[in-house]
Formats: C-alpha cells, structure tokens, sequence
C-alpha cells in the first residue's frame, strides 16, 4: 500500500457495504454455523484417523528410541535385541532400513531394560511405591494462553517417559478429547455422571438422617439414581496412545454448571469441591493410574473449582505480555477468594460444632510462560520472572514452526514424524516441550520424594 494512500476504513461506501453484508441472523443460524464448524472439525480431525476411523500413533525409530526414550546406546540397543529374540523386533520399510516400533513394544522394552540393564540408568520412571497418583490440574481463564497444548504435551512427555497417565477432560469445548481421539456421545461419558453420582451418595446420607428424625426424605430423581450405578471405569476411554487413557468431555457437559447450584440448594452439606476426588479415590483410578492431568474450562466456575480443589499440583500458563500477566493475577485473586470463602464456611460450621477445620492444599503451583518469543518479549518475560519469583516456572516455553504445524494436524508434537520435518526444526520444537517437561518433572519427584521421607519419618 502506497504511504499516501488514505487508511482502508475512509471513504467506505454504505451501499457496497450493504451488498456485502448479507442477510440478517436468526436462532436457527447459529445451529447452521455450529453443522458448518462440526463438518469441519470431522474433516480435519480425519487426517489423523486410522482405516477404523480411530487415530493412530506413529511409529518410533531404533534412532529415536535410544536418544529421546531409553538411556541406551544405540549399538547396545540392536545388541540387546539379537540377544532377546523373544523382545520385538521392530519392522523396516525397507530392506536393511531403519527398525520401526510401536510404543506398546517401547514400554516393553524399557521394562526389560529396566529389570535387566545396569542399575546405575534411569530405565523406569520414578514413583514411591504404593504412593497415589499425582493430580495435575492446567488452570486460567485467560483464553489462548497455551492450556490444552500444554496440558496434552505433558500428558505425553509423561508418557513417553513410561508413566500411565489418565486425561479429564472438564472443558465442554472438548479440545482435549479431540487430541486424543475421544468419542463422547453425550454428558453421561463425561465426568457429569461421576459428580451426581458423588451427589447422590450425599443426599441418601442426609435422607438418613431426615427419616431419624421423621422427616420426609427428598426423592432422588432419574438423573440421579442411574448416576448411582456408575463407576469412574465406565466413562474411561482407551486412546491411540497404549498409557494414555481418557474420561472425554463434549458440549453438554457444560450444562453441570446449571445443575450443580441446584444440588448444592438441596442439600447444604454437600462438598462439591471434594467431589472429584472422592469418585476418583473410591473407584480405585488413585492407584491404577501414575499421573492424572485435568484440563480445565477457561472460567472460574463449577467444574474448574472441582478440578482445581482435587489437584496436588496447580500449573497455570501465561503468555509473556501485560495483559496475560495482569489477567493471571486476576485468575490468583479469584482462586484466593473462592478458596478462602470455602474455607470460611466451612470453618465457622466446623468451630461451632468444636470439629477439626479444613483448608485447602497444594503441593506446588506454577506458572508456565508459554508461546514465548525471545527476541520480543525477553523485557517483559523478565519482569514477570521478578514479581512471580520462584512461582514462575524457569524454563519458558518458545513457538516454533512445529507447534504450528502439530496444531493444524488436530495432534501433539510428540505424535510427528520427525522426517516430515526438517530435522533443526523438529528438534527446536520438540526441545521446548521436552524442557517444559523437565522442569515439571524436577517438581513432581521432589513432591514425591517430599512424600516418600515424610511417610518415612512418620512411620519412625
């Protein structure tokens, strides 16, 4: 555009903006625009299916195995496999071409290096044993920042490492059961059944109580007398990835925002903020399952307190400008007054009847710079490191060309193949991710190690 030419919002015609605009809009367009984006959304995500109309993970190379996923060199590796006919063997395009394998055969690879390799490698991944999963809940309500990205890549990068990993998904977008290839028909495979059903175990408590009292006990409804026959195993769902599983959300789950208000108006005594975690400790997935990564809905509301109130580590991601940074501060200020009215309510009920009191706690809460552009926003970035402090996670998260491209593919980074890139590229990419997963990783076995010598010293 020529430096004189007049800025494009002057001298805009009124009827040629009428002849562009198009007709007017009513309620049944916008279910003609939602078909339009759903077709879409199919087409897109079918890029990443299988014949079976599944996705599928890829393959992984004798090359990156032995650098990226098992501490062994690669002459040892193709070593170990002629001496163990009996391990996979993996499978070559090609004749006297690069070995191929499934992840399934990695994590039976890895076991076997782990009960046969040298002790001094880190073959397995660490975890006390008998200790309960670790809860980890990706939280703001500022759009855009990198939540499910960054949540679906740690889940991965946890994967990879050889942990099993269990996904919640509680946003009603449902991105994360699309990454992962969930099928979610209706709010009955979300976590919906699992609350109402923690609901209605409450109310049948507080029904008790009105009959010895020889009141008249509230009718459990449809809703909540199937919720009662469903257990956490139910809404689970196998993924393309062998120790990834899913619990899918899609759009009707967001109608529990409607319904639990309702719940908590009947019965006073309900503690929906511990509604999650009992469902989850009670069925058993605690134990059955590593890591457990909850994304949440970009808002404060009832499944994200939910989500935020079960979780022992709290990651928050931000971009590296004034307005995610003051945004996230907001975010923290809302937390700290819904935690601590909770708290409050509880308590002042709790000294009156002389019982323990409870507060809430997390074994750490971090904030992510994500999306992160070194030569744009280093200044700031910097000065959120000083007011954040040790709050801020050290490692910022950069944007490469390959998240870019892992997006538009509907997959994470973890699921490209490397020789669809070039190779600086996928290794920038995958660097990021693979540093954002360090630096969680260092906090989550110092949790546990926390843990491991606290349980030590109690039982001393």
């Amino acid at each position: 555009m020529s430096s004189d030419a007049p800025p494009p919002y002057f001298n805009i015609s009124p009827d040629a903006a009428l002849e562009a605009l198009g007709g007017s809009t009513d309620t049944e367009g916008f279910a003609q625009i939602a078909e339009a984006c759903a077709q879409g959304r199919r087409d897109l995500a079918a890029r990443g299916l299988d014949a079976e109309g599944g996705k599928s993970l890829r393959l992984f190379s004798t090359w990156e195995i032995t650098k990226y996923l098992i501490p062994v060199a690669s002459a040892h590796f193709r070593r170990v496999l002629r001496q163990n006919p009996d391990l996979p063997q993996g499978r070559s395009e090609t004749e006297g071409g690069a070995k191929w394998f499934t992840l399934d055969e990695v994590l039976r690879l890895r076991a076997h290096f782990g009960a046969e390799g040298s002790k001094a490698k880190e073959y397995l991944p660490y975890r006390p044993a008998g200790a309960p999963a670790k809860i980890v809940a990706v939280a703001n309500f500022k759009g855009g920042v990198g939540k499910t990205s960054t949540c679906a890549h740690l889940a991965m990068s946890a994967a990879l490492d050889g942990y099993k990993v269990l996904m919640v998904d509680l946003d009603s977008q449902g991105s994360m059961t699309s990454i992962f290839g969930g099928q979610v028909e209706d709010e009955w495979q979300t976590v919906f059944p699992l609350l109402a059903r923690h609901y209605a175990q409450t109310l049948q408590i507080d029904n008790q109580r009105r009959l010895d009292r020889g009141d008249t006990p509230l009718p459990l409804d449809e809703t909540l007398s199937e919720a009662l026959k469903i257990g956490t195993g139910d809404v689970i769902q196998k993924t393309h990835w062998p120790n990834i599983d899913l619990i899918g959300a899609q759009l009707n789950l967001y109608w529990s925002e409607f319904q639990i208000p309702v719940w908590r108006m009947q019965s006073r005594g309900w503690k929906l903020w511990d509604a999650l975690t009992d469902v989850l400790e009670a069925d058993g997935v605690l134990h059955d399952y590593d890591l457990i990564f909850v994304d949440t809905p970009p808002a404060l509301g009832y499944l994200t307190i939910n989500g935020l109130s079960a979780a022992d580590i709290l990651l928050v991601p931000l971009g590296a400008s004034f307005l995610e940074f003051d945004s996230t501060g907001r975010f923290f200020d809302m937390l700290h007054a819904t935690f601590s009215s909770i708290e409050e309510g509880e308590n002042t009920a709790a000294r009156a009847l002389g019982r323990p009191e409870m507060g809430f706690e997390w074994d750490a809460v971090r904030a992510i710079i994500t999306r992160y552009d070194g030569g744009q926003q280093a200044e700031m970035a910097g000065l959120i490191q000083a007011y954040l402090g040790k709050t801020l996670s050290p490692y910022r998260q950069d944007f490469t060309a390959l998240i870019g491209q892992a997006g538009e593919q509907v997959s994470g980074i973890y699921e490209a193949d490397y020789r669809d890139f070039n190779r600086d590229t996928y290794a920038r990419g995958r660097a990021t991710f693979d540093e954002t997963y360090a630096a969680f990783k260092r906090l989550l076995l110092g949790i546990w190690r926390r843990d491991e010598l606290s349980a030590r010293e109690a039982a001393e």
